[in-house]
Parts: structure tokens; sequence; C-alpha cells
């Protein structure tokens, strides 16, 4: 098993940005914290003890020393952590200093993921990011002096404006400082963010897409990373355990407002309001949420595009008869190949089209 807990907050909303975030404003964060923990008491089962915790958000470096010294310490009169392999945070290069850090990992933060996007200042503007590149990369070296054991670096690519050069350089300045990770997305335009309204749906460049995707993939596994999925790389044994587990489809509880979990196969969401998140759990009941009841069949979509993503491929288990002329369609193609356990694995080529592929084995 395994726990999400969502921070919201942010100092500003990016414009590409479709998660569920806010700025502080009037938010009670002493009341926030509380909610965590009461939400943590009312829904986890005594003696909880996962395997990894992820704190996203939102900015999750947000908070105080004072608050997450508070948050952690009342979890933890509800979550034994004594069986935790990984502990991600969360973390914006402008929201921490060597304090925060260090206090981090004495609290037994074991992985930082740094929100960078890019290593141009034009760009970050554009993203509406309030580091600088030189911040960005001092962040890292904080982290390092700090002993953070694995450190993730974010970046985007096909941003509005952005070059082959621009990207080449971003890359090569990500791997000067030597994370254990590196996660490489490819900006789409959500509804309900400036970016779509300024931009529209389809404003990125098929062909530019196809080339970063290429760029990043040839210059980070030159580098020695392992492309274990379409969109992160990382150092052998530096893979992201809590989202291996997630692409594997294993349970997890989430925390806080706007938050998933999925358990028993009951997949619950947390409603997207802070303050009724707030002030539900002041009154000891767990906060407004919908649920779904997960059928075989959905679990088996949402699997079958998860995995289909990683380098470890589809599990035959996943295939059905009737898929078995297409499976072989994609192999003739160089689209796949099938590994010694008859798991299903994308080529380059392949990841190029992932989503069609698992549209077609749907």
């Amino acid at each position: 098993m395994h726990l999400y807990v969502h921070i919201p907050f942010c100092h500003r909303v990016c414009p590409y940005c479709a998660f569920f975030k806010h700025t502080p404003g009037h938010t009670d964060l002493r009341g926030f914290v509380d909610g965590v923990i009461r939400e943590a008491h009312l829904r986890l089962p005594p003696g909880y003890r996962p395997e990894t915790i992820y704190f996203g958000g939102g900015t999750p470096s947000m908070l105080s020393p004072t608050h997450l010294e508070k948050l952690v310490g009342g979890l933890k009169e509800t979550v034994d952590f004594s069986g935790v392999r990984e502990w991600t945070f969360e973390a914006n290069p402008a929201t921490f200093n060597a304090a925060k850090a260090r206090q981090w990992r004495r609290l037994g933060i074991t992985r930082v993921s740094l929100g960078i996007q890019s290593f141009d200042q034009g760009l970050l503007t554009l993203l509406g990011r309030e580091h600088t590149p030189e911040q960005a990369a001092e962040s890292l070296r904080i982290l390092r002096a700090a002993g953070i054991p694995q450190v993730n670096i974010d970046l985007m690519f096909s941003l509005p404006g952005q070059s082959l050069t621009q990207w080449a350089q971003t890359l090569e300045t990500a791997l000067s400082l030597h994370p254990d990770h590196i996660s490489t997305y490819n900006l789409s335009y959500e509804e309900d963010t400036a970016f779509f309204r300024t931009y529209g749906a389809h404003a990125g460049d098929e062909e530019t897409d196809v080339a970063m995707f290429e760029m990043a993939d040839d210059m980070l596994t030159s580098a020695g990373m392992r492309h274990y999925e379409i969109s992160n790389y990382a150092h052998p044994g530096c893979e992201s355990l809590h989202n291996l587990a997630t692409w594997h489809g294993e349970d997890y509880y989430g925390l806080g407002p706007g938050a998933f979990g999925t358990v028993d196969g009951i997949r619950y969401h947390n409603s997207e309001d802070t303050p009724a998140y707030i002030s539900t759990l002041a009154q000891n009941k767990l906060p407004p949420a919908t649920e779904e009841k997960l059928t075989p069949e959905t679990r088996r979509t949402e699997l079958l595009g998860m995995t289909l993503r990683t380098d470890e491929g589809l599990p035959a288990s996943l295939i059905r008869p009737g898929d078995q002329d297409f499976v072989r369609a994609l192999i003739n193609e160089g689209l796949a190949t099938l590994g010694k356990d008859h798991s299903l694995r994308l080529t380059r080529a392949g990841r190029l089209v992932a989503d069609e592929i698992a549209l077609g084995l749907m």
C-alpha cells in the first residue's frame, strides 16, 4: 500500500497547470494541517504501514517548517513510517533554502522532485515560474548538501516558441547537475488553463514534439539513464517507486483536498474545495468526496494504458485472444516487441503513438 498527500497551495498559478491548486489567500493553514491529520485518523486503518509516501501539489515546499513539522508529527500518530522505502516531496526551487532542506532530510524525506521545467529564462517567464535558471541549479546543490538521497528534475518541452536548441541546452544543463532522475513532459494544452485560452487545444506541432522526444531519449540514455516510462528517465536503482506502484495499479490512500485514492476496487476523489475540506474535518467527519466502484474492464483499461508506457511493457495477462492480430501487426511494423515473458513492449517508434496503440487494445 502507498500514501499520497495533496498540498494544493502555490504562490501563483502557472498558466499551463490543470491540477487542483490555488494560492493560499486567506486559507487557515493551521486548519488545513489539522484537517489532513484528522482525515488520516478517520480514513486510514489502524497501524497503516505504507511502502511509499508522496507529498504532491500544488507546492508542498511552500509549507513553513512549523506547519510541516506538525503535519508529519500528526500523521505519525496514525501512520507507521517504519516500512517506508521512499518518501517523495515536490518542491519549487524558489520556495526553500538550506534550512528547509535539512529539515526535510531530518524528517525522513528520501526523494525531492524539483519543478524546474526549463533552464531558459525567457521560457521560465512564459511559464509563470518564479525561479531563475541559477536558482534552479542552486536548489539542487542545496538538496545534495542536505543529504537528500535522490533528486528528480521535472522538465517540459514543446513550449510555445521553444526551439530545439533551447531544449538541447536545457537537457545539457540538467545533466551537468547530475540528478538521479529526470522527467520530461510534452506540454499539453488542458482546458481551464490560461494556455488553453491563449493558444487553443492543438497548439503543439507534431514534428517538433517528435524531434524533442527523440532528442531527450538520445541524450539521457547516452548519459546512462534508463528510459523506464515514456516521460521518465532514471539512473539504475533511482526509479520512482511510488510512480511504479501507481502504473502497476497498486492500491493507495490519498489525503488532502482534491486527492484521489484507490482501495479494494473503490476509487474516491476528495472535493476540490479547500474551505469545505477544512470545515468538514473540523467537525470530525470525512471531507466531501465522490466514489466509483471500478469494474474489471475499467481496471484492465487503466492498467493497459499505464503499463504500456513502461519499458516493462503490457503484461501478457492483459492481452486478450482477440488482440493477437493487432499485436502481430504492431510487431511487423516495428512498433513493439515481445519480451521473454510475452509482455508487449513498445519500441521508440511505438512510444510515439502509445495512446493510439492503447486504444487499439481496448
